[in-house]
C-alpha cells in the first residue's frame, strides 16, 4: 500500500533518519584521547593524498580562522592559504617551517597537530576546531608524501577531458553518463534501471515546464513504442512558452524580485513587465552570455534598444526604502552593496559579502578588490530615500506604442496607459568610490578604481572601466567560474543538488565537486555551443543518468544515502509553485495566460494590516475571476509579507539574492495541504469533473483522480481502500451534515453527500507524499 499522507511525511523521516543514523556503537570507530570525534564510518586513508580533495578541506575549515587571508586575524604571521605562506620560514631567526616538504620531523605543522600536550596542540581546544585523528593522519601522510601543493580547483582554468569509456556502454545515452557511470565503477556501484513511464513523464514535465502532464499526454508517450518517443517530448516541452514561465521562477529567486520595495511601509513598485522580458528570453533561447550581458549592461552597448535597457531591471530589483528619518547615502551604499553581492553570488559563486568590512578569512579577495568590483555599480545617480508614491529614477517609460513596435513581450492590460519600471544608467560618472572602513558609509578611505578579483582573472586594459566591461570578463575565455556555476545550477535544478553542493560558494569553504571532470567538460562545452542553454538542459534530460528510478535499494541507501554518486535519481519535492499550480492544473482551474502584471490570489486576511505602520500597503484585496488562477510565478509578491503558503514550502522571501531553496518537511507544510482555500477549491472542482461523466463507475472515478493527481493509476489494493474512504465520508457527512455543510453549497446540482465524499477523497489524494514529488 502507498497511500501514505502527506501529514505523516515527518514521521516518516524520523523513524527512516533513525534506520540511517543507527546508534549502535558498532557502525563507529572510536578515536584515542578525549578531544576526538566519531565519525560514523571507519575512513581508510587513501594511498595517494592529494592535497584539494583531503589536505585543503581539513585547513579551510580548521586553521584558515587563525592562518588565512584575513590579516586581522593572523596569528604567529602564518598564512596556510598561499603557497608562499605555507612554505615560508617562520620565527625572529627564520629557522623554523611549518611544512618542509617529506620531513615530518622537521616540520612544525606535523608537530603541533600531533603534540600530546595540549597546551600546545593546534588547533587549540578553545576554538572547538580540534582535528580527529583521520584528520592528523592524512596531513601527516601528505607531508611526508612531498606536500604536492595545488592552487584552489575553482581559480584554476577548466580543463576539457576525454569522455571516459565505461565496462557497459549500453548503460550510456550521451557523454554525462559515462562521467557518471566511470564514477560509479569507482565506488563499487552501479546504475538503476530507468523509471517507468509514467513517473519519467511526470518528472520531465515539473522539471522542463513547471505542470504535471495530462492522461492524454501520459498515454500518448507510455503507448508510444517509437525509440525517439522521450526525445519527442522533450523537444516538444522545450518549444513550449510554458518552458519560459518556469525557467522564470528560478530566476526571479537569483533576481530577488519583488512587487513592493520592502522595508517598513513596503510601498508597490512596478518591475513586471522585466518579468515579462525574463520569460520571453529564456522562451527565445537567448544566448546566456547575452542574457546576462543584457541585464547587467544592456544600456551601455552600442546603440542600445528599448529591450536591452529594459533588461538591466535586473540590477534594480534590490530593495528600496521611504521611511522617514533615514540617511539617504547610508541606503544608497546598501543598494550598490546588494548589486554587488547579488552579482558575485549567482555568476561566480562566490561570498564577496565577506569582504564587506574586512578582507575574506577564507578566500583570497580582499576588502580593496570588493570595493572595487563594488566600483562598476556605483554610477546610478539614485536616492537613498523616496518618497511615497514616488517611482525611482532612472526608469524606462513604456506605453502601448513602445509594446507595439518593439516589446511585443510585455503583455500590458487596456487600463494601464503607461508603466515605468526601473532600470540603470551611470548618470553620475564622476562619482567616485573608496574603501569604506569596516563597510560604513561614512567611513570612507582610499580610493579604488574598477576591478576584479584577480585570483579569478585580473581585470586587464582590454576591458572597459564599466558594467560592460564587468560583462567582457564574465565571459572571457580564461574566466574559471562562470560556466562552471552557471552549469552547475542548471544541474541543480534538475537533480536537487548541484556537482559543487554549495552552489552559491565556489571558494575555499565550499563544497569540492563531486564529478570534477563532468563539471569542466559541461562548462567547457557550453561556452563551445555559444552558451545555449536549451540545449544544454537537452543534454542534461536525454542522458540515461536522469531516467534512473529514484527507488532506493539497501545497498545504495547504506553505500550513497545522500545519492552523492547518481545511482539513481534523486526524488524531489515539487517547489511551492508547483504544488499550487498542479493542483490548478489537474483540477482544470488554472488560466494558462503569459506575462503581465502580478496577481493576487487567496490569502489568509489581515496578515498585511498586522505588519505596516497603517501606511502603504495595508489592505490585501484579493482578485477575483481569472487571476484567482493564474499561474504561482504571477502572483503579487510583497517582500515584508510574502505569500504565506509559498514560504511555507520554502519559496525565497526575496529580500536578496538566492541561488538554492532550503528543503524542509514541516507540520505547516500539512496544514496548508488540507485547508489551503486554493487546494480545497480544486479538490471541488475535481469531484464535479468526475461525478459529471455519469457513465464512470465509483472505481473509475477514483481512479481517475488518482491518475490526474498523481500520473499513474492505482493498484487494486489501493483502489479498494480509496473505495472505503469514500464510503466513509459519505456517511460521515450523513451523520455530521450541520457540521460539514459549509464545505458543500447547497445550491450544487450533485448530490451533496456524494460532492463532499469525492472532494475529500480529492484532498486526501493531493496530500499523498506521491502527489507533491517530480516522479
Amino acid at each position: 500500500m502507498r497511500l501514505l499522507p502527506y501529514f505523516l511525511i515527518p514521521l516518516a523521516l524520523v523513524l527512516l533518519y533513525k534506520y540511517v543514523t543507527n546508534d549502535s556503537t558498532d557502525n563507529y570507530t572510536t578515536l584515542h584521547n578525549s578531544s576526538d570525534i566519531k565519525i560514523n564510518t571507519i575512513k581508510t586513508l587513501p594511498e595517494k593524498v592529494d592535497y584539494i580533495f583531503h589536505v585543503k578541506p581539513i585547513l579551510s575549515d580548521r586553521c584558515y580562522l587563525c592562518h588565512g587571508p584575513d590579516e586581522g586575524t593572523r596569528e604567529a604571521n602564518l598564512r596556510l592559504d598561499t603557497k608562499e605562506g605555507a612554505y615560508a620560514a617562520l620565527g625572529e631567526n627564520l629557522d623554523r617551517f611549518a611544512i618542509v616538504p617529506g620531513d615530518t620531523l622537521s616540520s612544525h605543522l606535523v608537530n603541533r597537530i600531533n603534540n600530546d600536550d595540549i597546551q600546545k596542540r593546534m588547533p587549540p581546544e578553545s576554538s572547538n576546531l580540534t582535528l580527529n585523528k583521520y584528520e592528523r593522519e592524512i596531513l601527516t601522510k601528505w607531508v611526508e608524501q612531498g606536500a604536492l601543493w595545488k592552487d584552489h580547483w575553482a581559480f584554476v582554468a577548466p580543463i576539457k577531458s576525454e569522455v571516459p569509456s565505461v565496462g557497459n556502454s549500453s548503460l550510456t545515452t550521451n557523454a554525462i553518463d559515462n562521467f557518471i557511470i566511470k564514477k560509479l565503477e569507482q565506488q563499487g556501484l552501479t546504475p538503476s534501471e530507468r523509471a517507468t513511464k509514467e513517473k519519467l513523464i511526470r518528472r520531465l514535465y515539473f522539471d522542463l515546464v513547471g505542470l504535471p502532464p495530462t492522461l492524454e499526454e501520459i498515454d500518448s508517450f507510455v503507448n508510444n513504442a517509437n525509440a525517439n518517443a522521450y526525445e519527442v517530448v522533450v523537444d516538444s516541452l522545450l518549444n513550449s512558452k510554458r518552458y519560459g514561465e518556469h525557467m522564470a521562477s528560478s530566476w526571479l529567486d537569483i533576481a530577488r524580485y519583488s512587487d513592493t520595495h520592502g522595508y517598513q511601509d513596503d510601498l508597490e513598485r512596478t518591475m513586471w513587465p522585466w518579468r515579462d522580458w525574463v520569460i520571453s528570453a529564456f522562451n527565445r533561447n537567448i544566448p546566456y552570455d547575452e542574457f546576462i550581458t543584457w541585464q547587467l549592461a544592456g544600456d551601455l552597448l552600442p546603440n542600445a534598444t528599448l529591450e536591452q535597457v529594459l533588461a538591466t531591471g535586473f540590477n534594480r530589483n534590490h530593495k528600496i526604502t521611504q521611511e522617514g528619518g533615514v540617511i539617504d547615502e547610508e541606503y544608497r551604499n546598501e543598494y550598490v552593496i546588494d548589486r554587488t553581492n547579488t552579482v558575485s553570488k549567482s555568476l561566480l559563486g562566490l561570498t564577496m559579502e565577506c569582504a564587506q568590512c574586512h578582507d575574506h578569512k577564507y578566500d583570497p579577495i580582499s576588502q580593496k578588490e570588493y570595493f572595487s568590483f563594488y566600483a562598476f555599480f556605483n554610477k546610478v545617480n539614485e536616492k537613498g530615500r523616496i518618497e511615497y508614491g514616488e517611482i525611482p529614477e532612472p526608469n524606462l517609460k513604456i506605453t502601448q506604442k513602445e509594446i507595439d513596435q518593439v516589446l511585443s513581450f510585455i503583455n500590458m492590460p487596456d487600463s494601464i496607459a503607461e508603466v515605468k519600471p526601473m532600470v540603470m544608467r551611470d548618470d553620475a560618472p564622476n562619482r567616485k568610490t573608496h574603501i569604506l572602513k569596516r563597510g560604513v558609509y561614512d567611513a570612507p578611505t582610499d580610493e579604488v578604481q574598477t576591478s576584479t578579483p584577480a585570483s579569478v582573472l585580473a581585470f586587464s586594459e582590454k576591458y572597459r572601466k564599466d558594467r560592460l566591461g564587468l560583462s567582457e570578463w564574465l565571459f572571457d575565455e580564461k574566466n574559471t567560474l562562470t560556466a562552471r556555476v552557471a552549469v552547475n545550477r542548471l544541474w541543480q535544478q534538475f537533480f536537487g543538488t548541484g556537482i559543487v553542493a554549495t552552489s552559491s560558494d565556489f571558494g575555499n569553504q565550499g563544497a569540492l565537486p563531486s564529478h570534477p571532470e563532468l563539471l569542466d567538460w559541461l562548462a567547457i562545452t557550453f561556452k563551445e555551443e555559444g552558451w545555449d542553454t536549451k540545449k544544454m538542459i537537452r543534454r542534461i534530460v536525454l542522458s540515461s543518468t536522469y531516467q534512473q528510478t529514484s527507488k532506493v535499494t539497501p545497498e545504495l541507501l547504506e553505500n550513497d544515502p545522500d545519492n552523492k554518486w547518481l545511482a539513481r535519481s534523486s526524488r524531489s519535492k515539487l517547489t511551492a509553485e508547483m504544488i499550487r499550480d498542479n493542483a490548478l492544473a489537474v483540477s482544470g482551474l488554472l488560466v494558462e495566460k503569459i506575462g503581465g502584471p502580478s496577481v493576487k490570489p487567496y490569502q489568509p486576511p489581515g496578515l498585511w494590516a498586522e505588519t505596516t505602520s497603517g501606511l502603504g500597503l495595508s489592505q490585501y484585496v484579493m482578485d477575483s475571476g481569472e487571476n484567482l488562477y493564474r499561474r504561482s510565478l504571477y502572483t503579487f509578491w510583497k517582500r515584508t509579507v510574502p505569500p504565506p503558503a509559498m514560504m511555507t514550502f520554502d519559496a525565497a522571501s526575496r529580500d536578496f539574492c538566492m541561488v538554492e531553496r532550503q528543503k524542509t518537511s514541516t507540520p505547516l507544510q500539512a496544514l496548508v495541504m488540507l485547508n489551503d482555500p486554493q487546494l480545497l477549491e480544486a479538490s471541488m472542482a475535481l469531484a464535479k469533473r468526475v461525478i459529471m461523466d455519469k457513465e464512470l463507475s465509483e472505481e473509475e472515478r477514483i481512479s481517475l483522480i488518482f491518475r490526474k493527481i498523481t500520473s499513474r493509476k492505482p493498484s487494486l489494493e489501493e483502489t479498494e481502500n480509496l473505495k472505503l474512504f469514500l464510503n466513509d465520508q459519505k456517511e460521515a457527512y450523513q451523520e455530521q451534515e450541520s457540521d460539514v455543510s459549509n464545505a458543500v453549497s447547497s445550491q450544487e446540482q450533485f448530490p451533496q453527500d456524494k460532492l463532499y465524499a469525492y472532494r475529500s477523497l480529492a484532498s486526501l489524494i493531493f496530500n499523498l507524499d506521491e502527489a507533491i514529488v517530480k516522479g
